[in-house]
């Protein structure tokens, strides 16, 4: 079997057979790529603590039919801040699954690359709380469907002339009063939530991260689990698991 080295986040895992386990990795040169680490369950194991979710790796993998096989493993970060308490890793895996969801298995995508390895390590270092609901604007904005918020969708009045009061992922935008009763699937949205995601959207995400935790941000995060979860036609699971868990809260 032919060999490769890449590097790699691990997305997630799961168990195959009595030893072995499935590793799903966002590969730097290869985008996503599920691959078998054998006997990797065994307590004299080498590999197991190095493939845990959210690790930064460098692997050498052999190309196989259906799953590629991990050889070597070498920690580069393990993000251990994340796992030490409940709030930041509830975000990291909120993060994990939303990449697990729109990367492409075998096309390399550097930018979700880097997005992601970014704001994991953001999460290891200074947590906020607009740091998953960031990501997945980002990440809508990457898919090409990033929503109009500056704009009324449906009569494209400006925000400087007409109220904006909810957003509606399927029509692709913000909502004007005016067009709020035509709107099937609409959310409320506060003028200041749509002026944040106006923010992270145009370039300003270091700026947003800034927004303490309350209402502003739970509800840009709110906004943001809905869209998402509007272009996958699908429901998240993490970001409702520990709602409202706070950042620093230890695991027992």
């Amino acid at each position: 079997m032919a060999l490769y080295r890449d590097e790699a986040i691990v997305v997630r895992t799961y168990k195959l057979g009595e030893s072995d386990r499935i590793v799903v990795l966002l590969t730097a040169g290869r985008g996503k790529v599920r691959a078998v680490a054998k006997g990797v369950r065994r307590s004299s194991s080498r590999l197991g603590g190095r493939l845990e979710p959210a690790g930064h790796v460098a692997v050498l993998l052999a190309e196989g039919r259906e799953l590629d096989v991990v050889t070597q493993a070498e920690a580069i970060d393990a993000f251990g801040e994340l796992r030490g308490e409940l709030g930041r890793l509830r975000d990291a895996l909120a993060l994990l699954e939303a990449v697990d969801q729109v990367a492409r298995e075998g096309e390399a995508d550097p930018k979700l690359y880097a997005m992601l390895l970014g704001a994991l390590r953001t999460l290891a270092t200074r947590p906020a709380p607009l740091v998953v609901a960031g990501f997945y604007w980002k990440l809508l904005a990457l898919e090409g469907v990033a929503p109009a918020v500056e704009t009324c969708v449906r009569c494209a009045s400006p925000a400087t002339e007409a109220e904006l009061v909810a957003l509606d992922p399927v029509e692709g935008g913000a909502l004007c009063r005016a067009c709020v009763p035509t709107g099937g699937g609409r959310r409320a949205a506060s003028p200041a939530a749509l002026g944040v995601v106006a923010r992270i959207l145009g370039g300003d995400l270091a700026g947003a991260l800034g927004t303490p935790p309350g209402p502003l941000a739970t509800e840009v995060t709110d906004l943001a689990t809905a869209a998402l979860e509007a272009h996958l036609e699908r429901r998240l699971r993490v970001p409702r698991l520990l709602e409202r868990v706070p950042h620093r809260l230890p695991v027992p």
